[in-house]
């Protein structure tokens, strides 16, 4: 028996919106092609903006602040070793496997264009569970209902976020007061509890604020971190993608008894169209 055969190892981890996110995947991707024998099939690891943050603060503890200032939107491995970016994978390419990209930027820049739109189709809401739930909140977003009771629009816009709970969450969409005190869906008052499938288990995830079971009307919240203590009770249908900067401007707002000292309103609100 010969000597076990050594691969080469690159993972891609970055922001999928980027171009530079593509460029790195693009050189992962040709260098297995033109050495099968030599590289490992490439790991590539697509995020969102708001997964992307979140993946850098967990590399920054485990590094020990080696990135803490990194400024790129991708990160490179050779054999789970930190390289850097798309240009030092690029370079690495080329003085170790004589490997060049002459594709164009304009091309990247399309790349990334048209898979984040893609991507941006299946990672919104989960309608497949919660297809009611979903449907309520992209109506809130959009406005047009009118309230079953006064004939009022519907709209989360110009709603405030009436709750902060210190590593917790935030929690808005009362449409009808402002206070938290009531809500109103497109169904009505209130409806069920659709399925509670859809764990709490990071920052970001998107739920209905409710009252007891099968009382959801437009209140809504989002995790500031893992809250399961939350699974089970109330109905966790989205996860956010975007929106990092906003949301840690919004969690550090002062507070009094879990209100906001300022206001912090939805100045506007729709749905995307990839």
């Amino acid at each position: 028996m010969g000597p076990r055969r050594v691969t080469v190892a690159v993972t891609v981890v970055g922001l999928l919106r980027d171009p530079a996110f593509h460029v790195a995947k693009c050189a992962a991707e040709a260098l297995k092609l033109k050495f099968p024998s030599k590289f490992a099939d490439p790991v590539i690891q697509p995020l969102v903006e708001f997964a992307w943050h979140e993946y850098l603060q967990e590399k920054k503890k485990e590094l020990r602040g080696e990135v803490w200032a990194y400024a790129s939107s991708v990160m490179c491995f050779i054999d789970g070793q930190l390289l850097g970016d798309e240009k030092e994978l690029l370079k690495w390419s080329y003085h170790e496997w004589d490997y060049r990209d002459f594709k164009p930027e304009a091309l990247y820049q399309a790349i990334a264009e048209d898979f984040y739109s893609k991507y941006l189709k299946n990672s919104q809401l989960f309608s497949d569970v919660c297809p009611r739930t979903c449907e309520n909140f992209c109506a809130l977003c959009t406005g047009g209902a009118k309230s079953s009771r006064d004939g009022r629009e519907l709209t989360y816009k110009n709603s405030l976020f009436h709750r902060l709970v210190n590593n917790g969450w935030i929690q808005g969409g009362d449409i009808i007061t402002g206070n938290g005190d009531e809500g109103e869906s497109i169904y009505g008052p209130t409806f069920e509890d659709e399925s509670f499938s859809v764990r709490h288990k990071g920052r970001g995830v998107l739920g209905m604020a409710n009252k007891g079971r099968h009382s959801n009307g437009s209140q809504f919240y989002i995790t500031l971190q893992p809250a399961p203590y939350l699974d089970k009770k109330y109905v966790a249908f989205g996860q956010l993608i975007e929106g990092t900067e906003v949301l840690q401007r919004l969690e550090v707002v002062p507070t009094y008894n879990e209100r906001p000292t300022v206001p912090c309103k939805i100045i506007n609100c729709g749905t995307f169209e990839p």
